[in-house]
């Protein structure tokens, strides 16, 4: 090679090396791509199905030809049980033939999983990927203290040296947007529930035992050799093995409990999604409208705001956009923050709520208490009037509503559109919408010369669009007097809970047992069906206890005992033997009875005939509730449990 061209192969390599540093996300059509800290160059696999890059923590070799992708959530308890079959993957084959990449799904009732994500997040991004995984491991050996003093304890541990700077970081929730894309990633793959892998592109769900990560690694690994022989790169195999297994068998079906099922990108189903009296920015003459279900916290909703207004300078009139609030559960400035739109809506109509809109994406993230007083000020609304609405949720009632809309049509993650109907999913860039658009501008201008008023066809495409699915019913035995309630004994709305006294989720609940008692009060009667699970050893056992607990002193002897046995389930043999034996002096039994009681097994059949009842329905997990025969499953909202309650009472009107 002479002088010339070598100096010509040195720019075009530091060139392409600052494109690779500084390229984009095509997830979420920004971001920045870095240099891991562990002194590798920046990397991306972002042409996968399941893109990753040096962004997300990594465990291997850069060039394994298998790459194990981990969807996960700190606080849930089947990710910690998983991590004993990760190791052992990792010591079977070793960094050079299997990888695994890290990506945050903190689920929505898990309310430590986000700031431990986050924290983690800040690990790597400051100390790098060993430092990553020293955090994650102690993080899971400690799940039940994953609090903000613990994570910069363990982040000190793990090598982060200014620890001033790493906790004003995390404060300020700087690792929070990427924890953000990975959520939406998740969404956008189907990882539904943790945990959750994708091996190569194939994918496993749930806490599988090692056998099935073995059978799944040594295909992709004999797939691997081929696409090697073939002459792919080695860092290049993954992209393309994971392309050629994307239409891969579903997953292995799991019996843990999940968040409901986030719906695939549809983009062809019209949906059947009102306007109702929402906010509306456009002319009621658009051939094409575009429902956006959107969280003022959400910094996708933010991020998409610029293609939305790309959108309204392309197209004007021939499009109007219609806002549905969806403020999600582990957001707790988004319904505030809506309450403050709400407010301007009511006083200056349309141009006041859009007004508001603008102005609180301009200001996100600071969304606390002081700057909605001040976004509040700015808009020329009343501070005292808007403090007021804020504090007595003056329109919960109009946001919960579009919420449950939401629910209903599947927008499970935010910003979640419907155009004419068909379903977008997260902040795409514009050439997504301009291709639905395109499409349904055709249609529409069909349905116009054919008679159809252009301030009509929006109301003539939902007249075919598809309802939403009715909620899933189980029919489930009538309890017995020896079960114990709570609530209206006469009461025409019965609740009964099947759960686990070891569950981890059946705990989780419990304050939203106690939400929708409050809110119900006498006109629901909450049942306990015992459903202890074959993979709790304590939990059979426990439920004697409380069996035994009733039998002496009635439901209020029942209900002291639960609740005693939930207070210290994560303590170390918080169920076993002796501790059920100190509980029921707390409870002041009688404990010559209970001892014999637990000692003869004297209650096994009542457990059992309960279980038995949930297996007849088809209930495999817990925690689960039947409403009058409507079916919840897991440790859902309490937006979930109301509208089913809401449903029962007004049928049995």
């Amino acid at each position: 090679m002479n002088k010339g061209t070598a100096i010509v192969t040195s720019i075009i390599a530091f060139f392409m090396g600052m494109v690779l540093m500084w390229g984009i996300d095509h997830r979420s059509g920004s971001g920045e791509l870095t240099a891991d800290k562990s002194g590798g160059a920046a990397w991306s696999d972002a042409d996968s199905p399941v893109p990753v890059d040096a962004n997300d923590p990594m465990w291997g070799s850069r060039s394994a030809p298998v790459t194990v992708v981990i969807f996960s959530d700190f606080q849930c308890p089947f990710c910690s049980r998983v991590e004993g079959t990760i190791d052992q993957i990792k010591t079977t084959y070793g960094k050079d033939k299997v990888r695994f990449i890290w990506k945050n799904e903190p689920l929505s009732f898990h309310p430590n999983a986000k700031p431990a994500a986050e924290a983690a997040q800040g690990v790597f991004k400051t100390a790098g990927n060993e430092a990553f995984w020293k955090f994650h491991g102690t993080a899971f050996k400690n799940q039940q203290g994953l609090n903000p003093e613990n994570y910069l304890k363990w982040a000190q541990e793990a090598g982060v040296k200014d620890m001033a700077k790493f906790k004003a970081d995390l404060e300020a929730h700087k690792f929070a947007d990427k924890v953000e894309k990975d959520n939406a990633v998740a969404q956008q793959v189907g990882a539904n529930g943790t945990p959750h892998f994708y091996i190569n592109g194939v994918e496993l769900s749930g806490a599988q035992p090692f056998e099935k990560f073995k059978e799944a690694i040594d295909a992709q690994l004999a797939a691997a050799e081929k696409e090697k022989a073939s002459g792919t790169k080695a860092d290049k195999i993954y992209v393309a093995l994971s392309k050629k297994n994307k239409t891969a068998a579903p997953p292995t079906p799991t019996n843990k409990p999940s968040e409901p099922q986030k719906p695939a990108e549809d983009d062809k189903t019209v949906w059947k999604v009102p306007v109702g009296d929402s906010p509306v920015k456009g002319s009621d003459s658009a051939l094409v409208t575009i429902v956006e279900f959107s969280d003022f916290q959400c910094p996708f909703c933010k991020r998409v705001e610029d293609t939305l207004k790309k959108v309204s300078e392309t197209y004007g009139d021939k499009v109007r956009l219609v806002w549905k609030h969806e403020p999600l559960p582990f957001h707790p400035r988004a319904e505030p923050a809506a309450e403050l739109t709400e407010l301007a809506k009511k006083e200056k109509g349309n141009k006041g709520f859009w007004a508001a809109h603008a102005k609180l994406f301009d200001i996100q993230p600071k969304l606390e208490d002081a700057d909605l007083e001040g976004a509040a000020k700015d808009l020329g609304l009343d501070v005292e009037r808007f403090k007021k609405a804020a504090a007595n949720h003056e329109f919960k009632a109009r946001i919960d509503a579009d919420a449950d809309l939401g629910d209903n049509v599947g927008a499970s993650g935010t910003p979640h559109f419907f155009i004419n109907g068909r379903r977008l999913v997260g902040a795409q860039p514009f050439e997504k919408f301009q291709a639905v658009i395109d499409e349904e501008l055709t249609k529409a201008k069909d349905l116009v010369s054919k008679g159809t008023p252009a301030n009509k066809v929006y109301e003539e495409i939902m007249k075919n669009g598809k309802e939403p699915p009715p909620p899933e019913k189980k029919t489930v035995a009538a309890p017995g007097a020896s079960n114990p309630f709570k609530g209206g004994a006469n009461a025409k709305v019965v609740i009964q809970e099947f759960s686990d006294f070891q569950c981890p989720f059946c705990s989780r609940v419990e304050p939203t047992v106690k939400q929708v008692l409050d809110a119900y009060g006498d006109k629901v009667k909450f049942v306990w069906r015992h459903k202890p699970l074959p993979m709790h050893p304590d939990a059979p056992l426990a439920s004697e206890a409380t069996v035994e607990a009733f039998k002496q002193k009635g439901s209020e002897g029942f209900w002291k005992m639960h609740g005693i046995l939930f207070q210290n389930q994560a303590t170390p043999d918080g169920l076993k033997r002796p501790a059920l034996e100190k509980y029921a002096e707390q409870a002041g039994l009688d404990m010559a009875k209970f001892k014999d009681a637990l000692d003869k097994n004297t209650h096994k059949a009542a457990v059992d005939a309960d279980s038995k009842v949930g297996d007849d329905a088809g209930i495999s997990g817990t925690p689960a509730f039947v409403i009058n025969g409507y079916f919840v499953s897991g440790a859902q909202p309490f937006p979930k449990f109301k509208k089913l309650i809401d449903r029962a009472l007004a049928e049995a009107k």
